[in-house]
């Protein structure tokens, strides 16, 4: 896209010029004209010339949005796509979802399997667990083992083959996948995260409504104070509204961590994180290598 937009870029007013000037010879060889007429014909071709230079200018900002798009789109496509399982989604409100007691355990996993396409054994096979409010649980197997794939069934990123998810008693066809996936989410290995191309507050609040509230903007900053990010927010001239990213401000490998965040810390601010985890989320799970 790059290549091709450069090279737009410089064809397109070039060969222009190249055309115009070639033309007037011709016309000027054949049938020699006034002075003034091919003045006036040479002075057209020159400012068509700087018109196709300023448009040129901008193929390379039209691929820049194309490549873009092509990132994003899957995440336009996702929020547009519908859950066809046919039954409508419900109001969470209207069962009182989150106000239910602590006997109904938060997330249940009862016999769930899951095969991945072109596999003859499945990853997961009878499956079963419960999660109740203020459970701290780890979650410790080799590689391969599945524990991924339980986590993107858990926050409904998968879909078993078989089984029956439930979040407080009501499974994910009748909460619905957006009330599901507010209630149910992961922070994933680096594979499946990014730094965007925005504000360090798009970033830490892409997971809830966008333009944010002052309420979640007050949220993040208390989040990145409890985390020891306050020296990284004072750095920046633009606080939580700083540009990140790729063309933005470049933060260091220790501040991203996005590849097994955990065990990029040192002790304190490892032990600083947890508490973090442990105060903000009423049930967690930690997923890690033996």
């Amino acid at each position: 896209m790059d290549s091709r937009g450069a090279l737009l870029e410089a064809l397109v007013p070039r060969g222009w010029l190249f055309v115009g000037v070639g033309w007037l010879a011709v016309h000027l060889i054949g049938a020699p004209a006034a002075r003034g007429a091919l003045a006036i014909a040479f002075g057209g071709v020159l400012l068509a010339y700087r018109a196709l230079f300023r448009i040129g200018a901008s193929f390379s900002d039209l691929a820049g949005a194309a490549i873009a798009w092509q990132g994003v789109a899957p995440f336009f496509r996702a929020a547009a796509g519908s859950d066809v399982s046919g039954f409508p989604a419900v109001t969470p409100a209207r069962f009182g979802v989150d106000d239910r007691g602590n006997d109904t355990p938060v997330l249940a996993a009862h016999d769930v399997m899951f095969r991945y396409a072109g596999r003859a054994e499945p990853v997961l096979r009878g499956c079963s667990l419960e999660i109740a409010a203020g459970d701290r649980i780890l979650l410790v197997g080799a590689s391969g083992g599945g524990k991924s794939t339980l986590a993107s069934i858990l926050t409904g990123v998968r879909t078993p083959d078989s089984g029956l998810l439930l979040f407080r008693g009501l499974d994910r066809h009748t909460l619905g996948v957006d009330a599901w996936r507010r209630r149910v989410m992961a922070a994933p290995q680096f594979h499946e995260n990014h730094v965007f191309t925005g504000t360090l507050a798009f970033n830490l609040l892409m997971g809830r409504r966008w333009p944010p509230t002052p309420h979640d903007m007050k949220d993040a900053e208390a989040l990145c104070q409890e985390l020891g990010l306050g020296d990284l927010l004072a750095r920046m001239p633009g606080g939580l509204l700083q540009l990140v990213g790729e063309t933005g401000w470049q933060l260091s490998h220790g501040e991203r961590s996005l590849d097994e965040s955990f065990a990029e810390l040192d002790a304190p601010t490892l032990q600083r994180c947890l508490e973090c985890a442990v105060k903000r989320t009423p049930s967690l799970i930690v997923i890690a290598h033996p």
